[in-house]
């Protein structure tokens, strides 16, 4: 990865979010816009001009302004679906020059507005109500800056900047690392848990590796179909991508969100998926799924705090409702610690949509491998009867900044029928802090011994164990790595003034205890005696 190139990106962003914060919008939904909006806007302008010189080395801008219309018609169609098909009017270099007109402003919404009905049939991403979300908004300018006096001097401001930049023709060779890198940076204050309704996510790129390199393994995929029903901004989808490679399989997504799906989209046109973008959905996977087909591989990391009250009785009222909710369909939460029963949805949701051959990787609450009865019991139950279960890795506290949940993965694959892995990997990794949350981070030595212990099927002392599904079974089902390690017995010599000054030392501290204890209970029972009914209260 050049550091030049992702230096020259990340200054770019950091450019337009300095005009915007000057423009009174910082940290607002309108910055977010702008700034992914006006980006993706330059890059689709860059990558044209790129894809047209792979054509013929003369065909930079003013190469292509000198073409006949009807040239220019066949550049287009050479280009095909490699970059969006852009009029002369729409490149960076012909609005740039206008930018001192006195309604620039409307001129740089209007362009873009025309890019996306141009391209309304590759880049729209259709929702669950069969409408379309646009490559860029309608009045990208006008809808975000409120005070009109100010929207030509931002719309000067950003084109200005765009101008100063330009992607080199390196850049667009970099691959997945890099624009995963640039992406993860540009959208890193817009896509963090704000604990709304609609809380989204962020999965850690060190479990996204992890998932994408333990689910392929060694082997060597093609012409295979990935999904994710609670996709996000796409961060696991797109580690998955990196590992097969984006020319041996189409991307399959939904989330209910559209700020989500709106960055995913952008994701997929960074990282040359836009091919895959027909196959976005913007809706509620579980009460209407658009994607039927079985899948290939699919990675989740579902919504473990959606507030899902509103449409919990729908859900039963789906026609494959017994077949693809097995286990059953969770009660609304009534209580905090409960808060997190909608992923069990997803995790059986998961289970119906894949293939005969298929894989799949989970992020589940680290409650879910031990839970002793209910739901979660019955999906583990399930795994094991049906010989599904490839394993489990028990991640650090804290890997997710933003949530303090145990977390562990599940990683199913319906062609293992023999031993099953699991890694206790919770004693991995160093804490920092992020802001005012402490969080978890793997090194890569850290990741690299998860993934080649899973692959490998290593049995490493107090790390992993390799069972088999009658091991399991024996052990009510527990996916929990510690409950099949041996348990060690230290033998100390001791002479025999050691030992009894040992023993005198534990009866000491238990007295110790015992009278703590004693003295508790009657303060408590004391304070319970003092309590009277206060008639005028009640």
């Amino acid at each position: 990865m050049n550091p030049t190139h992702t230096q020259q990106i990340k200054q770019l962003v950091d450019d337009l979010k300095a005009v915007l914060t000057h423009a009174g919008l910082s940290g607002e939904a309108g910055e977010y816009a702008l700034v992914t909006q006006s980006f993706l806007y330059k890059f689709l302008n860059d990558k044209f001009l790129y894809e047209a010189r792979k054509l013929d080395s003369h065909y930079d801008y003013q190469g292509l302004m000198a073409l006949s219309e009807d040239a220019y018609e066949e550049v287009l169609i050479d280009v095909g679906n490699e970059a969006a098909e852009l009029k002369k009017e729409h490149l960076l270099e012909s609005l740039h020059p206008l930018q001192n007109h006195p309604d620039f402003a409307k001129t740089f919404d209007e362009t873009l507005n025309d890019i996306a009905v141009i391209n309304d049939a590759i880049f729209s991403v259709h929702t669950s109500g069969d409408s379309e979300i646009r490559l860029f908004d309608s009045n990208l300018i006008e809808s975000n800056i409120n005070d009109s006096q100010k929207r030509n001097e931002v719309a000067k401001k950003i084109i200005n900047l765009l101008a100063s930049v330009r992607f080199e023709d390196g850049i667009f060779s970099e691959g997945f690392d890099f624009f995963l890198t640039i992406f993860e940076y540009m959208i890193k204050d817009y896509n963090k848990d704000g604990g709304g309704k609609y809380a989204e996510y962020y999965t850690p790129h060190s479990v996204a590796k992890i998932i994408a390199r333990i689910l392929v393994g060694h082997d060597e995929p093609s012409s295979v179909k990935i999904y994710d029903p609670a996709a996000g901004s796409g961060s696991l989808l797109m580690n998955l991508a990196g590992q097969i490679g984006r020319d041996r399989l189409s991307v399959y997504a939904q989330d209910i969100s559209q700020k989500s799906s709106k960055l995913l989209r952008l994701n997929l046109i960074l990282n040359g998926l836009s091919h895959s973008i027909q196959n976005i959905v913007q809706g509620n996977t579980i009460i209407d799924n658009r994607h039927e087909d079985k899948m290939d591989y699919i990675v989740s990391n579902p919504p473990f705090k959606l507030d899902f009250s509103d449409w919990q009785s729908e859900v039963t009222d789906q026609k494959d409702a017994d077949t693809r909710f097995f286990a059953g369909v969770p009660n609304v939460p009534t209580k905090k610690k409960d808060s997190m029963a909608i992923y069990l949805l997803f995790v059986q949701h998961v289970i119906y949509s894949l293939k005969e051959t298929g894989k799949a990787a989970i992020v589940v609450p680290t409650g879910f491998i031990t839970e002793s009865k209910g739901i979660a019991k019955e999906i583990r139950r399930y795994l094991v009867k049906n010989r599904m279960l490839a394993g489990v890795v028990s991640m650090p506290s804290n890997i997710f900044a933003t949530t303090g949940t145990n977390v562990s993965i599940l990683f199913l694959d319906k062609t293992n029928k023999d031993t099953v892995t699991l890694i206790d990997a919770s004693k991995l990794g160093s804490k920092i802090k992020d802001g005012s949350n402490q969080k978890t981070i793997l090194s890569s030595d850290d990741e690299e011994h998860i993934i080649n212990t899973f692959i490998n099927k290593e049995a490493l002392e107090d790390f992993s164990v390799v069972v088999s599904y009658e091991d399991i079974a024996e052990k009510n089902d527990s996916f929990s790595a510690g409950q099949y390690f041996d348990i060690k017995i230290d033998y100390v010599e001791l002479t025999t003034e050691e030992f009894e000054e040992k023993l005198s030392h534990s009866k000491a501290r238990l007295s110790d205890l015992f009278a703590q204890s004693k003295d508790l209970e009657e303060s408590i029972l004391a304070n319970l005696e003092s309590l009277v009914f206060d008639e005028e209260t009640k």
